[in-house]
C-alpha cells in the first residue's frame, strides 16, 4: 500500500520505512520554534524540569514577534526573558525587532525549512511551511519545551484528506480565497487532525504566496498540517532565497504514491470560486465578497502571516494606487518581514499605499491577535487579511472581523463598506 507525502515526511523522521495513519511515532524533529509569548512558558518547563542544555541550539528559532515592538512594561520582560535564554543557550536563530519579521514569514524566507522537513512551532499557524512540501504542525509550548531537550516529538500519523482544486480561479480570486472556499465547505473541524494535501491545476498554478496562505489557514478548519507537493514553483521559490549560512535550497522531496489511501478526497471547481469573505465570527462564515455591500467598516488590515507577503501588498497596492481610503477607514499595513518592507519601498507598492492613505507597520502580529498596533474598540468592524475572526479577536468583544484577500481588502478600504475591485474600478476617493 503506498504512502502520502505527510507519511513519508514522518517516516523519515521517525527513521522507520513506512508508518499509517493512527500510529504514535516518536520522530525526530527538523526545527523547533516558538515566539514570545508561547517561548517565556516552554523556557519555564525546561528550566522546572531541571534541563540545562538544550539538544540542539542549530534547530531552535525564538522569534519575538506577537506583542513586538514591545506594547508595554509586561511584554517587554516576556522577550527580555526569551532573548537571555537565547543568549545563554547559543541560539543564533533568535530574531529582534528590526532583524527579522513575523516567525511564518521568516523562517522560510531566510531558508531554515527545506521540504521534508518535520518542523513544530508553539503557535498554531505553525502549519503554514506545507507549502515547501514540509510536514509542519503547532504544539504546546510542553512539546516544544521537550523538543528543546531532546530534539524529537511523540505524533499521532494524521490521516490525509486530499483537496482537488479543478480549472483556474478568475480575476481577483487567491489562496485566500481557495481556502476560505474550502474552509466554509468543510467547517472549522472539517478536517479535525487531518493532514490537508493540496493539488490540481489551479494549485499548480498557485503562486507560492498563496500556497503559504492555504497551508497557514490549515488550522482553521481544524486541521494538524497543510502540504503542497514539490514541484517547480517549489524549486524557483527554494532558488530565489538568500544565499547564506542559514539558507537550505536543498532537502529530502516526497511526493504521495498514486496508491496511497486518503480519509477523503474533496474535488472543487476553482473557476466557480468568486472573491470571499468570512463573516463574523468562524472563518467558516463565508459568503461572496459582493454580497455584503452594505457592512460599512472603520478599519483594513492588510498583512500578517497569512497575507503579509510582498504579493499580497502588490495587490492591495494595485487597487488602491491613485486612489484615497475612504475618510471614515484605518488602513493599516502589517509587512511580514523587514525584506518585505524594503521590497515594498524599492518598486513603489509603498509609496501607493501610503499616498493612498494606509499606515505601515513594522512587522508584527500585534493587530491580528487584538494585542496592539490596531485594536478595535466596541462596535467597531474590521476587514482583515488575517487568518481569524473569532468574538474579541482583534480587540472589544463587541467588534467584528471579516476574513478576505489584499484585493478585497483594499477595495473596501475606499468604498467605506466590504467591496470587490470590481465596485471601486472608477472611484478617486471615498464612496
Amino acid at each position: 500500500m503506498g504512502q502520502t507525502v505527510t507519511e513519508k515526511i514522518i517516516a523519515r523522521a521517525a527513521g522507520l520505512e513506512a508508518v499509517r495513519a493512527g500510529e504514535i511515532v516518536e520522530a525526530r524533529v527538523d526545527l523547533a520554534l516558538a515566539n514570545d509569548v508561547t517561548a517565556p512558558l516552554a523556557i519555564a518547563e525546561f528550566e522546572d524540569a531541571g534541563f540545562d542544555k538544550v539538544s540542539d541550539p542549530a534547530r531552535i528559532v525564538l522569534v519575538p514577534d506577537h506583542f513586538t515592538p514591545n506594547k508595554d512594561i509586561k511584554t517587554a520582560g516576556q522577550v527580555k526573558k526569551v532573548r537571555e535564554f537565547a543568549r545563554k543557550h547559543g541560539i543564533a536563530h533568535f530574531f529582534e525587532t528590526g532583524r527579522a519579521g513575523i516567525e511564518h514569514v521568516i523562517l522560510p524566507d531566510m531558508g531554515l525549512v527545506a521540504p521534508g522537513d518535520l518542523v513544530i512551532g508553539a503557535d498554531s499557524h505553525t502549519c503554514t511551511y506545507g507549502a515547501v512540501a514540509a510536514f509542519s504542525t503547532g504544539v504546546g509550548s510542553t512539546d516544544f519545551a521537550a523538543a528543546m531537550a531532546w530534539g524529537r516529538v511523540w505524533l499521532r500519523v494524521p490521516q490525509t484528506i486530499k483537496f482537488v482544486y479543478h480549472g483556474r480561479p478568475g480575476r481577483h480570486v487567491v489562496g485566500k480565497d481557495l481556502m476560505l472556499h474550502t474552509i466554509g465547505m468543510v467547517g472549522v473541524d472539517g478536517a479535525l487532525y487531518k493532514a490537508m494535501e493540496f493539488a490540481g491545476e489551479a494549485i499548480e498554478d498557485l503562486p507560492i504566496d498563496g500556497r503559504f496562505t492555504m497551508c497557514n489557514m490549515a488550522i482553521e478548519a481544524g486541521g494538524k498540517s497543510g502540504i503542497v507537493g514539490f514541484d517547480k514553483k517549489t524549486t524557483q521559490y527554494l532558488q530565489s532565497r538568500p544565499v547564506g549560512s542559514r539558507a537550505r535550497t536543498a532537502g529530502q522531496v516526497f511526493a504521495s504514491d498514486p496508491e496511497a489511501e486518503y480519509a477523503q478526497v474533496v474535488e472543487i471547481d476553482a473557476g466557480a470560486i468568486r472573491p470571499t469573505v468570512a463573516k463574523p465570527h468562524l472563518p467558516s462564515n463565508t459568503v461572496p465578497a459582493e454580497d455584503l455591500a452594505d457592512v460599512r467598516i472603520d478599519q483594513v488590515v492588510v498583512g500578517s502571516c497569512t497575507n503579509g507577503r510582498l504579493a499580497d501588498l502588490q495587490q492591495a497596492a494595485e487597487v488602491l494606487k491613485g486612489r484615497a481610503v475612504h475618510p471614515d477607514v484605518r488602513l493599516i499595513i502589517l509587512p511580514g518581514s523587514q525584506e518585505v518592507f524594503l521590497a515594498a519601498s524599492r518598486d513603489g507598492t509603498m509609496q501607493a499605499l501610503v499616498e493612498a492613505g494606509a499606515a505601515f507597520s513594522t512587522p508584527t502580529c500585534g493587530a491580528c491577535l487584538g494585542g496592539h498596533m490596531g485594536v478595535l474598540a466596541a462596535g467597531e468592524r474590521a476587514v482583515a487579511t488575517t487568518n481569524r475572526n473569532f468574538v474579541g479577536r482583534m480587540g472589544d468583544p463587541e467588534s467584528e472581523v471579516y476574513l478576505a484577500n489584499p484585493y478585497v481588502a483594499a477595495a473596501s478600504a475606499i468604498a467605506g463598506h466590504i467591496a470587490t475591485p470590481d465596485m471601486v474600478t472608477t472611484a478617486k476617493g471615498g464612496a
